[in-house]
């Protein structure tokens, strides 16, 4: 478990990196560590509720898409 939440961490922090030389993703990770404020959580925890959301809400599109 500690080693997946190293490679989260780390994979979070070279996206923080590299928004130096991207305005789109700097702006995305404002608004994220926006909201991770005012819920009163880590960034690091928002960007996995967003990514787990994001994970289920296309299993189900995929789910729903194969059932018709």
């Amino acid at each position: 478990m500690l080693e997946s939440h190293t490679f989260f961490s780390k994979m979070v922090d070279e996206l923080v990196e590299f928004s130096e030389y991207d305005p789109e993703l700097k702006d995305g990770i404002r608004w994220l560590d926006d909201q991770a404020q005012k819920k009163g959580i880590t960034f690091y925890d928002m960007v996995f509720e967003v990514l787990y959301k994001h994970d289920v809400n296309s299993k189900a599109k995929e789910w729903l898409n194969t059932r018709n």
